[in-house]
């Protein structure tokens, strides 16, 4: 074992500690498969990744930096809280990119990434969906125990990950799920229900909605530098099959969302996604689409923790 650099961030948040942590080990090289999946499991967060100099091919496509992305049960071929904490970390190690945008390769190819002051937002990669078979839509149902009428919509969606989006009648039914962790994992889906309220404000939803959010809103509505702006989504991610059972903020959810949502005219071109409630945090996942069409996810990134680490 060696020291290696490592950095703690927080991404998404309102304010530091109220968005999803991801453990980044600055220098992964030498690691072992199996060594990065052991130290993923042991950080015990929803993800750990490990940077790496770009590969060959990605270095002549422009690639800054290469990415490995573990949760503590699986490797990612993408993911967003990670890819925006690493990039931070990255940055904050002294990284400089060779272009205006951040250029970062993981296993589902180059990923671009814009900075606006502590704010970094990474353009949704390519998505893929379909329509769910009913067989497992009334499986999953079941796990969440919800009715099929308050379900306006599903698809599958693919942009590395593969979530089960489900679009819900009302930000309160979203924050009152209870799933079945345990039958999620058994059905091997991942799980992100949305719904969308316009210019609803998070708080008062988790004060009506839910008794874990009510536990919570308090403390988080008077941390020091969190801001609560109005949101026009409200997100949850139920991740068992890959051993987060509940993941705070999550960003290749929200990318697939808003990609899903946008194209059908379900949700305007800028949003903000309120996730986390439910787990004591506030995120707050800025969605905007360019000119182009495309996609951009923002979060603001603090580094929480910084030394090093022995593997």
């Amino acid at each position: 074992m060696k020291p290696r650099a490592f950095q703690q961030i927080d991404v998404f948040g309102a304010a530091p500690y109220l968005g999803n942590p991801v453990a980044v080990v600055l220098d992964g090289s030498d690691l072992s498969c199996e060594e990065m999946q052991h130290f993923a499991q042991w950080t015990n967060l929803s993800e750990t990744t490990f940077l790496l100099p770009p590969s060959a091919q990605g270095a002549s496509a422009g690639a800054d930096y290469r990415v490995r992305i573990f949760t503590p049960g699986a490797e990612l071929p993408f993911a967003g809280h990670p890819t925006l904490g690493s990039c931070h970390a990255w940055l904050q190690a002294g990284g400089n990119p060779r272009a205006e945008n951040i250029v970062q390769e993981c296993q589902a190819g180059l990923i671009r990434i814009r900075r606006s002051g502590r704010r970094l937002a990474f353009a949704a990669p390519r998505l893929e969906r379909s329509t769910p078979k009913p067989e497992l839509l009334t499986v999953i149902y079941a796990a969440l125990g919800l009715k099929p009428q308050q379900v306006k919509a599903a698809q599958l969606l693919d942009n590395g990950p593969v979530w089960l989006g489900l679009l819900l009648d009302s930000q309160q039914t979203v924050l009152a799920l209870m799933p079945d962790h345990g039958a999620l994992k058994t059905i091997g889906q991942k799980v992100g229900v949305a719904a969308i309220e316009s210019t609803l404000g998070t708080t008062p939803l988790i004060a009506r909605s839910n008794r874990e959010a009510r536990a919570f809103a308090p403390a988080l509505t008077q941390t020091k530098g969190a801001t609560q702006e109005p949101v026009q989504v409200e997100v949850r991610a139920f991740a068992a099959p890959v051993g987060v059972q509940e993941d705070p903020v999550t960003g290749s959810l929200n990318a697939s969302l808003a990609q899903w949502l946008i194209a059908d005219g379900l949700a305007p071109r800028s949003y903000i996604a309120a996730q986390g409630a439910c787990v004591g945090r506030t995120g707050q996942v800025h969605i905007t689409q360019d000119d182009a069409g495309q996609i951009w996810v923002g979060g603001d990134c603090a580094t929480c923790i910084e030394g090093s680490v022995s593997l």
